[in-house]
């Protein structure tokens, strides 16, 4: 009868989860685009702070919790699923939806730190465990990058107030949300947050009970459920941002969230509790995450868009890596 049970509210959670993801992914772009306006700052920043922190959040509880729980290949394979997905699945399906603009300043800048930062993992955990030493030291390139964005971001500002003028006027044209006042906006962003966190808990916590009862290894359920299931936040708010035609919200989420995750999520888990992880987390996987990190930099590079095409080759990776997941190593 328990089991019974069980299986009735997983079934319950995924769908009652997801529609919250999509409710607060609305109110969160809406509020964010207003916050932006009214700061004078770049949709853009916005998106690679607030949203991205905020999207992040549900990979920092996830992790914490499996490392606490003695668990590290799940908090390690949450990351490493997050960061393949963000970009391979929600990006794609973001591109698909309406090509992706990517500014100047994301391809000299937060494109290649972002890629950089991936890279840092490899002699963090090439001896297979994560020290607190090694977090703290993550977790400090994490706080001087936040400073470094937002002390640019308002140098910009300074030096470029037509294109602060620009985009308070397309604010304004294309969206009414440049009208609410800045309570309003922090009140939407937070209840945004608030709709994605419990939309992102009740998904994961239905996809991981299905996980462990379909007998996928701990590593795999990281790798697939638990980390689709935290990036289902970014998926919606950038799937919102997109049909709503800002881009800047949506690559400025993607962006920052691989980089808070990799940093911040992973930073914070191990500085709570060190552990250790299996040799595939720094094998196969690692370097999957990397890979699809330099393609979607490349691709951003070349074309300064993630177009359709290019969209659709991003989500036909990310089906490969889910097909050598489930059908190669379910169980390793």
């Amino acid at each position: 009868m328990g089991f019974e049970m069980n299986m009735y509210w997983a079934a319950v959670g995924l769908p009652v989860g997801l529609l919250m993801l999509l409710k607060g992914a609305n109110l969160l772009v809406d509020g964010a685009v207003a916050l932006a306006e009214k700061l004078g700052v770049s949709p853009l920043i916005i998106g690679l702070t607030i949203v991205a922190m905020g999207t992040s959040a549900p990979e920092v509880a996830a992790s914490i919790t499996a490392a606490l729980s003695g668990k590290g290949n799940l908090a390690i394979g949450n990351v490493y699923g997050s960061n393949i997905a963000n970009l391979a699945l929600v990006g794609g399906m973001c591109a698909l939806i309406r090509p992706l603009t990517v500014k100047t300043s994301v391809l000299r800048r937060e494109l290649p730190v972002m890629l950089i930062v991936a890279l840092l993992l490899f002699p963090v955990l090439a001896d297979l465990s994560l020290g607190r030493i090694e977090s703290v030291i993550l977790l400090s390139i994490f706080i001087v990058l936040i400073v470094f964005t937002v002390v640019s971001a308002a140098s910009e500002s300074k030096a470029q107030p037509n294109e602060v003028r620009q985009v308070r006027e397309h604010i304004h044209k294309t969206t009414c949300h440049g009208d609410k006042p800045l309570g309003k906006s922090i009140v939407y962003i937070l209840l945004g947050l608030g709709g994605l966190a419990l939309g992102a808990h009740f998904t994961v916590e239905s996809g991981v009970f299905i996980g462990e009862w379909a007998g996928l290894s701990e590593a795999v359920i990281g790798l697939t459920i638990i980390a689709i299931g935290t990036s289902l936040p970014e998926l919606m708010t950038c799937m919102v941002a997109a049909l709503k035609g800002h881009d800047d919200i949506s690559i400025g989420n993607l962006v920052g969230s691989n980089v808070f995750n990799t940093l911040l999520v992973i930073g914070t888990a191990g500085a709570i509790r060190p552990f250790g992880i299996t040799a595939r987390l720094i094998g196969t996987d690692y370097w999957i995450m990397i890979a699809v990190s330099a393609a979607f930099m490349i691709i951003a590079i070349f074309c300064k868009r993630i177009g359709r095409i290019s969209g659709a080759l991003l989500l036909t990776a990310y089906g490969a890596y889910m097909v050598y997941l489930f059908v190669f190593t379910p169980s390793v």
